[in-house]
């Protein structure tokens, strides 16, 4: 279906992001990856200053709660604890993105600051109060529960839809289907948590009109979004894994509350990822972090093995294709290179692998565009190495290639003297290191270089004086 932005000034986009207790998953890599690409098409369409992204981050949820009870050594609140643990968690995950060559959202929320804060445009605790006054969720034993059948009555009566309308499934169908906490104080199995009493002795929570509690998942991105993008915006995306019940309950939650008839314009669900053509699990043993992988590979290694696949599709995550991956960024490096010199711009990106993308984000298509553009590089077109160079900047490629985690060769995919810049900047570090005796220091500047490709050669001048060359290392 063609996209169209209910305003073409202010395109905004919400993608469901991680509950920070542990490192995360090759596979919560997938989502961050491919909607980061959508985020940079939609700027290149909209404008740099048209579109918001928020992507969030669960940091109040029984598993953090496991793991910080775990931790806690009751010399501070558990609060507290829930807190460095999510903080910490959140910071090596943004470390992790940041090495795949993901742009920053524009926000960022935490959970935790969405709970009840007068402050806060829409809260989750005023979500649920209007839930309440509107019938379709109700208090009992310390628990506000939605009730999915309510709201079926309610959409008989106005434009709030049925549940349902994103998994396509009945009701009767979705109860039988589906793994319900059937508990005394729920009129219905069906019925959701929207907030659950906590113990205020090993459990975090907050005071409300029902008591010392916490919310449920799904009310959380109900309140964010509504916070920070309006009560209906344009794009809303996750895994698929989320389409029910997560996504399904918000859509419930956010209707109902705010009496509209849809909370997004557009859903889009990337497909599920398994390696070496297995479930990923930690009882196979092939259960892979983030940061795991990226101690094998490059970031820019793994992003593109991650967009070879179509975004809907399920994806086989192999070292195979990791190894065809590395060889593809190698290949396109040499290409670029044989066309030396010669400058582009931000025009230069091509319009063929824009046209890719806008058909549903169709990576594999608009790869096989730069395929094309390296095979006339390699010939020494200038003009496809300068839209090739350009595009693989556009495409995230390009980006923070002298970290840790980057390709491990000098290439051109950023312009040519920003390398001589950075490699010339390392030596001036690794000389006044050496004048200073630190040794350890100057050693270290000299095996990262190493690792990129690039070879330091001490020597002296004609007036004999120290001096210290380079060359790429092939």
């Amino acid at each position: 279906e063609p996209f169209r932005p209910i305003d073409p000034a202010n395109v905004r986009m919400y993608v469901c992001g991680p509950t920070v207790y542990d490192f995360a998953h090759i596979g919560n890599a997938r989502p961050v990856i491919v909607f980061d690409v959508l985020y940079r098409l939609l700027k290149h369409v909209y404008g740099e200053k048209s579109v918001t992204y928020v992507r969030n981050f669960t940091d109040i949820d029984d598993k953090i709660n496991k793991r910080a009870l775990e931790r806690w050594t009751k010399k501070r609140p558990l609060l507290d604890e829930v807190r460095e643990l999510t903080e910490g968690t959140a910071a090596q995950y943004l470390e992790d993105v940041k090495a795949l060559g993901c742009l920053d959202p524009d926000h960022m929320p935490r959970a935790t600051e969405y709970v009840c804060d007068g402050d806060k445009p829409m809260d989750m605790v005023r979500v649920i109060e209007r839930l309440i006054e509107r019938g379709v969720a109700y208090a009992a034993e310390g628990h506000v529960l939605f009730s999915p059948k309510a709201m079926d009555e309610l959409a008989g009566t106005s434009t709030v839809p049925r549940y349902g309308q994103l998994s396509r499934r009945p009701l009767d169908e979705m109860i039988a289907g589906a793994r319900v906490d059937v508990a005394p104080y729920k009129r219905d199995p069906m019925d959701f948590v929207l907030w659950k009493p906590s113990n205020r002795e090993i459990e975090p929570g907050w005071d409300s009109p029902w008591g010392f509690g916490r919310p449920g998942w799904h009310i959380e991105c109900s309140a964010m979004s509504a916070a920070l993008l309006g009560e209906t915006f344009d794009i809303h995306a996750g895994g698929i894994d989320l389409v029910f019940p997560h996504h399904e309950n918000e859509i419930a939650q956010s209707c109902c509350a705010f009496g509209i008839e849809k909370m997004a314009s557009v859903w889009m669900h990337n497909g599920f990822l398994q390696v070496e053509g297995q479930k990923m699990s930690k009882s196979l043993g092939n259960f892979i972090t983030i940061r795991d992988v990226l101690k094998d590979w490059p970031g820019a290694v793994v992003r593109l093995n991650m967009l070879k696949t179509h975004y809907r599709q399920p994806i086989d995550w192999t070292v195979k294709g990791l190894e065809e991956s590395q060889a593809t960024l190698q290949k396109w490096s040499e290409s670029i290179e044989r066309a030396i010199p010669y400058h582009y711009s931000d025009d230069d990106v091509s319009v063929g692998f824009i046209e890719a993308l806008s058909d549903d984000l169709n990576t594999p298509k608009a790869i096989a565009v730069l395929h094309g553009l390296s095979a006339a590089a390699s010939k020494g077109d200038k003009k496809s190495a300068a839209s090739l160079d350009a595009t693989l900047k556009f495409f995230g490629q390009g980006f923070g290639r002298f970290s840790d985690h980057q390709f491990g060769v000098m290439s051109a995919m950023i312009e040519p003297d920003e390398s001589q810049l950075y490699i010339e900047s390392q030596i001036d570090l690794r000389n006044a290191a050496r004048a200073a005796k630190n040794f350890a220091e100057s050693d270290r500047i000299r095996n990262e270089l190493l690792d990129k490709g690039v070879l330091l050669k001490d020597g002296k001048d004609a007036a004999g004086n120290p001096v210290t060359t380079w060359e790429l290392n092939r």
